[in-house]
């Protein structure tokens, strides 16, 4: 079965940083979305033919000069459509109500729910949800032809629906956010009972569709993939071997910002147990070299991406490849915070393989997870035969050690922190936590502390241990580790990392701060 072949979800995009969530949850179900621009045109979106539409949030207001809109004509296609936040709102204005204007609301909400039908089946009239809510402007009354469907105490109109047959429907909530306690019944319900749509994509359809598209791209030439041992470009790399073979060779570059025992760790593994051409090149000097005194975030991040090109191009054309295409693991959650998927979103950082790339690069690149989130990309993992305990391990970024040394990067830091590092994760997984958390990692800052050891003072480093849970890497919550685990955690670190005296914990969520520190 093709890609096209697939019942499909369209989502447009109005520039929600929620919207890579929608797709995030229709994929939970089994069935294939893709996120495209709000500028698609009609007779486009006809040949696409999509079994539903979602029209997706945004910080706009319907009101403002040239904010993103959809062609009216749309609602009157047949399709089944959802319009979530800024989507209902464009609902509302294009069949004629009025939408109120400058009431900001930021949060929880609960929600009555009146009927149980539709995106309600399931729930008992009159009961209240817990929803999430991010908006400007509401419509307190439902256009001509519509019916309200459920409630807060400050939003009249929380849902409606079109009465006269048509399968529209519009929520002022987000389903699609961990916050909105049955969210993914409500979606769930948008696909099954409204659009009717059928569960199909699965990690095997991805795997025999994905081989078919490399083996399109690549043709009969020759292709290098940046290995870094992580779950990422693992996927990404047996994939492309699937489909290419020997005609795929795989450069692991030791950049010198590596954790503890990485390079034995993906040598052993690769060459013992995969048949894959691996070539590992230590480039250390060379990216020690372009961070000396780089501290800014954003220049690490474009500095590593640029070596890693050069090096890549300088390995494949020694090893004598001849290689035209590079392969990534670039993932969604990558692409969305590097560049707008196609509506006006917000830039958050750049990904040192999608922002940090320079514009003469001298492959084409391959990047057949960048539709994927990373429990997918561990789904397909699975379906490909990679070991459970490999497909598990926490995400690690491609600037490595980089963005978790803040400020100068020097070799001195940089084993303070893998020591560090070492030790924070050997007891998360001797406390049997390790699978508790999305992603745990220790943080080297640019700050000094007074101390005592031996009766004797110390002015030595802090270090942050970070730790979360999270779904899908979008959204992440601190995670709530045993005061026992910390407290034995710092101890080990303080006694056995040299130049460390002083350990926090950081209890952050995202948003407001991302994962990385930097």
């Amino acid at each position: 079965m093709t890609t096209q072949e697939h019942d499909r979800v369209l989502i447009l995009d109005f520039g929600s940083q929620f919207t890579q969530l929608i797709a995030r949850r229709i994929r939970e179900e089994s069935v294939y979305s893709e996120i495209h621009p709000p500028t698609r045109s009609l007779d486009w979106i006809r040949e696409w033919n999509p079994a539903a539409v979602i029209l997706s949030g945004g910080p706009n207001s319907v009101y403002d000069d040239g904010v993103p809109k959809v062609d009216p004509e749309l609602l009157a296609l047949g399709f089944p459509i959802l319009g979530i936040c800024y989507g209902m709102q464009l609902i509302a204005q294009i069949e004629g109500a009025e939408v109120s204007h400058g009431h900001r609301e930021y949060g929880r909400a609960e929600l009555t729910v009146l009927g149980s039908e539709g995106l309600f089946v399931g729930f008992d009239p009159g009961s209240e949800t817990t929803v999430w809510c991010s908006h400007g402007d509401h419509v307190d009354d439902p256009p001509e032809g519509y019916e309200r469907v459920a409630s807060t105490e400050t939003l009249p109109t929380a849902a409606f629906r079109a009465a006269d047959g048509r399968k529209i429907w519009g929520v002022q909530f987000h389903p699609e956010v961990a916050h909105t306690t049955r969210g993914d019944d409500i979606i769930s319900n948008f696909l099954f009972q409204v659009a009717d749509v059928s569960p199909t994509w699965t990690p095997g359809a991805f795997v025999e569709e994905a081989i078919e598209k490399i083996r399109k791209q690549i043709g009969d030439a020759t292709a290098v993939c940046g290995l870094s041992g992580g779950v990422d470009s693992s996927v990404a790399a047996m994939l492309v071997h699937r489909a290419i073979g020997d005609r795929l060779t795989c450069i692991f570059v030791d950049h010198g910002l590596l954790r503890k025992d990485e390079r034995q760790q993906v040598e052993t593994m690769f060459r013992s147990h995969y048949d894959m051409n691996l070539v590992v090149e230590d480039a250390a000097d060379l990216f020690l070299g372009d961070l000396e005194g780089v501290k800014d975030p954003e220049a690490k991040r474009k500095a590593i991406g640029k070596r890693f090109i050069e090096v890549f191009d300088a390995t494949a054309r020694r090893e004598g490849t001849g290689a035209s295409f590079l392969v990534q693991g670039t993932l969604y959650p990558d692409v969305i915070e590097s560049v707008s998927a196609g509506g006006p979103s917000v830039t958050i950082k750049s990904h040192h393989n999608v922002g940090g790339l320079p514009e003469d690069v001298p492959f084409e690149l391959v990047e057949p997870l960048r539709e994927l989130f990373k429990d997918e990309v561990r789904a397909v993992g699975r379906e490909l035969g990679l070991p459970t305990q490999f497909v598990g391990r926490h995400p690690f970024p491609g600037p490595g050690l980089a963005i978790r040394v803040i400020g100068d990067i020097t070799r001195e830091r940089l084993d303070t922190l893998r020591e560090a590092d070492a030790i924070y994760l050997e007891e998360i997984r001797d406390a049997d936590l390790y699978d508790s958390i999305w992603q745990a990692f220790a943080v080297l800052l640019p700050v000094q502390s007074v101390g005592v050891m031996g009766d004797a003072r110390t002015y030595e480093n802090v270090l942050a241990l970070r730790a979360v849970t999270s779904r899908d890497g979008m959204t992440a919550d601190w995670f709530p580790f045993p005061h026992e685990v910390l407290g034995r955690i710092s101890t080990r670190i303080i006694n056995e990392v040299k130049g460390v005296n002083r350990v926090t914990y950081d209890v952050s969520s995202k948003p407001p701060a991302t994962i990385e520190w930097e």
